[in-house]
């Protein structure tokens, strides 16, 4: 992966989130209209954390974060989510 542009303050984090799923188990399809957004990613940058709270994922950790957490952001031509370590739920 290139460096990014892009250098979170504080306790912010980057992640990429994981692609949607486009099939279920049993082998249907789903349409794009239907899909879930993605609450899984992975981390590609991270601030330094705050004097009371270091950051505790690092780059290339795979997250678990809440479907509406973070702000959108596209750099590079690739989409991106920042958001607030606390928004992650676990890292898997």
């Amino acid at each position: 992966m290139s460096k990014l542009s892009i250098r979170p303050l504080a306790d912010r984090v980057v992640i990429k989130p994981l692609e949607a799923e486009t099939q279920t188990a049993s082998g249907i399809y789903i349409p794009d209209s239907a899909k879930e957004k993605p609450q899984q990613g992975e981390v590609v940058a991270v601030g330094k954390g705050t004097k009371d709270e270091p950051t505790t994922v690092k780059i290339g950790d795979t997250v678990l974060y809440g479907k509406y957490a973070g702000t959108e952001l596209k750099l590079d031509g690739s989409d991106y989510l920042i958001m607030r370590e606390s928004d992650i739920f676990a890292i898997l």
